[in-house]
């Protein structure tokens, strides 16, 4: 190895010492580098919408089929990947997605820059971009389990959580500060450039990864685009998980344009009171998932799931009370802020859950059913609260999604599952020189 490879390794050391903690120097580049890319989405949060409707003029029924249509047929695409990926490593198989996000999404400001920027080509980018965080997140869900032990998943999953409510906080008031300086362009282009950092984050974690055992006929077969789904229904434990975690989704996304026609328009909040009503609760993400292993320690990680999952459930009718003024905007915040606190809690305890209820050779295909099934009931949903909303009225609307919510908690497992029992299997040896300093696993 070169002397740029061994300096590589030194840094994720380190990266892995100052943020991975006892989860090694490998977690570390990983974790950097979901930590960049997430930060690059929430700056570019709200721009193809900005761009549709600035830059191409679009109409509010293009703006809403490049919400919703652009991930439901993204969701359709990532179908057949889901299968194709579970024999492959899933290293090489992440870079590949954060590389195509790369590639697709500075094709925006390059389109821009000549001129020749469509609706069209908004909409194709929207589907491969979704396709790709599909296949993205099956495959890490893969990659995590093999990278850590059991006994790291909750923190290891904890700290993704903790990230994302970081970067929830911080992206979105950058992005618009961004957008107001340079427009709405500029913040996709630092949005693929956080791919490709992620990328490379990816690749500084190494090559150590076991090779998938692959089946007698290794071609794709039509039954394997259905066996994420099968694996999910035939587990006890899975099952209502999967119904609770796709209704309550959707129905939670399918009122937030209601809630920015209400909050914003009838009602009368300036933008700025609209950013700060959904920013500041995500502070209680960010508390709820440092609490979520110590609350696991002391009470067990079925008892947390139930209760996390019911209290998450009760928050969102209060928003039907939504009033004008100052006590308008603290209600929705504190709305926001006990349900996301939830959420946080409960988001790393369902993810660790998840894995430990799916044997190894089964993940990216449960995984990528699991987000594909979520992105589609959202869909569907934000489309028919949408008709109910100009039906009935926003406020009504929401009212409903909220009493709906209430009978989610009915879905969540009921007992405590059984250990998941799985053949260990030897991983492929890949000598591969350390740093002096790391001769044993970082676990201190």
């Amino acid at each position: 190895m070169g002397s740029g490879h061994r300096l590589g390794h030194l840094l994720g050391h380190r990266l892995g010492h100052l943020l991975g903690h006892r989860l090694g120097w490998r977690f570390g580049w990983l974790w950097g580098a979901y930590g960049t890319s997430a930060l690059g989405t929430w700056l570019a949060f709200g721009a193809f919408p900005l761009i549709a409707i600035r830059v191409l003029h679009a109409g509010p029924a293009e703006v809403a089929a490049l919400s919703s249509v652009g991930a439901a047929v993204g969701a359709a695409v990532a179908v057949p990947l889901g299968p194709w990926v579970e024999f492959r490593r899933k290293r090489p198989v992440l870079i590949a997605m954060d590389l195509v996000r790369f590639a697709a999404l500075l094709t925006i400001p390059a389109a821009f820059a000549l001129g020749v920027l469509t609706f069209l080509q908004l909409l194709l980018v929207s589907v491969v971009v979704a396709a790709a965080d599909i296949t993205f997140r099956a495959a890490s869900g893969a990659y995590l389990k093999t990278l850590l032990p059991a006994e790291d998943l909750l923190v290891a999953n904890a700290r993704f959580e903790s990230t994302d409510w970081t970067t929830t906080i911080i992206g979105p008031p950058l992005g618009g500060a961004a957008i107001a300086l340079l427009g709405p362009v500029a913040t996709v282009l630092a949005d693929a450039v956080s791919y490709l950092l992620s990328a490379l984050g990816i690749r500084a974690t190494g090559r150590h990864e076991p090779r998938p055992e692959r089946r007698e006929a290794a071609r794709l077969r039509a039954r394997d685009l259905l066996d994420g789904w099968r694996y999910i229904l035939a587990d006890a434990t899975l099952r209502p998980l999967f119904f609770n975690t796709a209704l309550f989704n959707g129905l939670v996304m399918a009122t937030q344009p209601l809630l920015a026609v209400l909050m914003l328009g009838r009602i009368g909040f300036t933008p700025w009171q609209y950013g700060l009503a959904f920013a500041a609760p995500s502070i209680g993400g960010l508390l709820g998932s440092r609490l979520a292993r110590p609350l696991v320690t002391r009470f067990g990680q079925h008892q947390v799931l139930v209760v996390t999952g019911a209290l998450r459930a009760l928050w969102p009718v209060g928003l039907a009370f939504l009033g004008p003024g100052t006590g308008g905007l603290l209600l929705v915040m504190g709305v926001e802020l006990g349900l996301i606190f939830c959420c946080g809690v409960f988001n790393p305890v369902y993810a660790t859950y998840r894995l430990e209820r799916t044997a190894t050779d089964r993940i990216t295909r449960t995984l990528s059913a699991w987000t594909v099934t979520t992105k589609a009931s959202t869909a569907l949903l934000t489309a028919v609260w949408g008709v109910l909303g100009a039906l009935l009225g926003p406020r009504t609307a929401i009212g409903l999604a909220g009493v709906l919510l209430l009978a989610t908690p009915l879905l969540l497992p009921r007992r405590a599952a059984a250990p998941l029992a799985e053949p260990k299997s030897e991983p492929e040896p890949e000598p591969e020189p350390k740093p002096e300093s790391e001769s044993a696993p970082n676990r201190a």
